[in-house]
């Protein structure tokens, strides 16, 4: 992309953060008719983190974004731009203003960015385009949900899901490379039925024949067995054409990171695609489906646990509700655990 473009995606930092509050699939068995043996056999799923009534998308995000720009030695006055990935913001007009605040990053345009699970990766590639046009030089992306103020925790087939968290990452412009190697995004729409939070309102007349809508959102409603259907035959197709767009071989990814919504979905698109267990990168079992945080959640842990080390090759995919789906290979260019 460099000889296109002229300049590069560098993914210089990550963070996360996540609610101290846990709920455990035996606790969980309380509330609703579950066990941690259903759970954890469909799902992979131990526990969850649930944000409390003074936790936020605000305060989780900007907590995430503060730990990536800390890796990445960027002052939050350099950054150019906030892109907040979510489905649950504080307000519907917009989180990522009230971080650009809250982080001190008075230079920066901020903006919400909605693509539910896949959110992330649509994120980084609207980032990209910023930086690669050389309108943004440093560019914050924060992947940030609270899924349990939309759960109906009396549902089984979907509180035993999801959690709550941040994840975030900067991307700065790169003269030498491009680190963002290639990528896919889809939408279809006709599928929109197998996974929606949907408004749901009632006729409020006003005036002679004025009427309309007042009303709120109803609780997140899931067709499982579509999803699962969904991801396990569209998630690899998404991957191999990422993967031709980046010149880049399946025997030459490090690492894979998935969107965290289920295991056996993790395992069927890792078994599809020829990628050893090795390479998988998990983290559910403690998390949980935190949607657009998932992406980068899990990647922050693996980096700071010195897994992931700079060069190592990631393909990454999301996929959710809209339905929406996409892939991006790239290239971790941050610093090691050791801070290398």
């Amino acid at each position: 992309m460099l000889d296109r473009f002229g300049v590069g995606v560098a993914v210089t930092g990550c963070g996360s953060s996540a609610p101290a509050t846990v709920l455990g699939n035996e606790n969980l068995s309380r509330v609703v008719d579950t066990s941690d043996e259903w759970i954890a056999s469909r799902t992979g799923i131990r526990q969850r983190r649930l944000a409390q009534a003074t936790e936020s998308v605000r305060s989780l995000a900007t907590a995430a974004g503060a730990q990536a720009l800390e890796m990445a030695g960027v002052a939050p006055d350099q950054v150019d731009l906030i892109v907040l990935a979510t489905s649950t913001p504080d307000d519907l007009f917009g989180t990522a203003a009230q971080i650009q605040q809250a982080l001190g990053a008075t230079q920066a345009v901020a903006f919400d960015l909605t693509a539910a699970c896949s959110g992330f990766i649509f994120g980084m590639v609207t980032a990209a385009q910023f930086i690669r046009t050389g309108t943004y030089q440093t560019v914050l992306l924060i992947g940030a949900d609270v899924l349990s103020r939309w759960t109906d925790w009396g549902d089984r087939r979907t509180c035993v899901l999801f959690g709550d968290g941040a994840g975030a990452v900067v991307l700065q412009a790169n003269p030498d490379a491009d680190h963002l190697l290639g990528f896919e995004l889809r939408s279809d729409g006709s599928m929109n039925d197998c996974l929606t939070l949907r408004y749901q309102g009632e006729p409020q007349p006003l005036v002679d024949e004025v009427t309309v809508s007042r009303g709120s959102f109803s609780p997140i409603t899931m067709n499982g067995q579509d999803v699962y259907r969904f991801a396990v035959r569209r998630v690899p197709e998404v991957i191999e054409k990422a993967l031709f767009r980046a010149n880049v071989t399946v025997e030459q990814v490090d690492w894979l990171l998935l969107h965290q919504a289920n295991q056996r979905i993790l395992d069927a698109v890792a078994d599809r695609l020829h990628i050893p267990a090795s390479k998988v990168i998990s983290n559910m079992a403690e998390y949980g489906n935190t949607s657009a945080a998932s992406v980068p959640l899990a990647l922050d842990e693996w980096v700071r646990a010195g897994k992931i080390q700079p060069g190592d090759v990631i393909a990454s995919a999301g996929f959710g509700a809209g339905l929406t789906w996409g892939a991006a290979i790239f290239r971790w260019g941050g610093r090691s655990a050791s801070g290398a």
